[in-house]
């Protein structure tokens, strides 16, 4: 009888990858499986006001928080609000594009 040679115990999943995961698709995929994704989206319209809407209208505004869909935001003056207003649709785009999905539905300005 002959004994068969001894079998090499491999990790389960072994050799199924071949580089590492990026720091970016990890993080990514925790935020995700945390339920957090969407939250971060949205914290990220409000920190990247300026960006989006550029250095003067961001003096005299200041976004506040988002609530169904809804971003508020403060304005310094009511002629400020008026032009704002006119160009709600117009941010609302740039905001959306600049999330990467639909954050925004509308915008108040106070």
């Amino acid at each position: 009888m002959k004994a068969e040679p001894a079998r090499r115990k491999t990790r389960k999943g072994a050799g199924t990858r071949k580089y590492p995961k990026g720091i970016a698709q990890a993080i990514a995929e925790a935020t995700a499986a945390l339920g957090i994704d969407q939250t971060l989206r949205r914290y990220a319209v409000i920190t990247g006001w300026e960006d989006v809407v550029g250095e003067q209208i961001a003096r005299v505004t200041k976004p506040q928080r988002i609530e169904n869909g809804i971003l508020y935001v403060s304005v310094k003056t009511a002629p400020w609000r008026a032009e704002l207003s006119m160009k709600r649709r117009e941010i609302i785009e740039k905001l959306n594009d600049a999330a990467g999905f639909r954050v925004v539905n509308d915008i108040r300005f106070r």
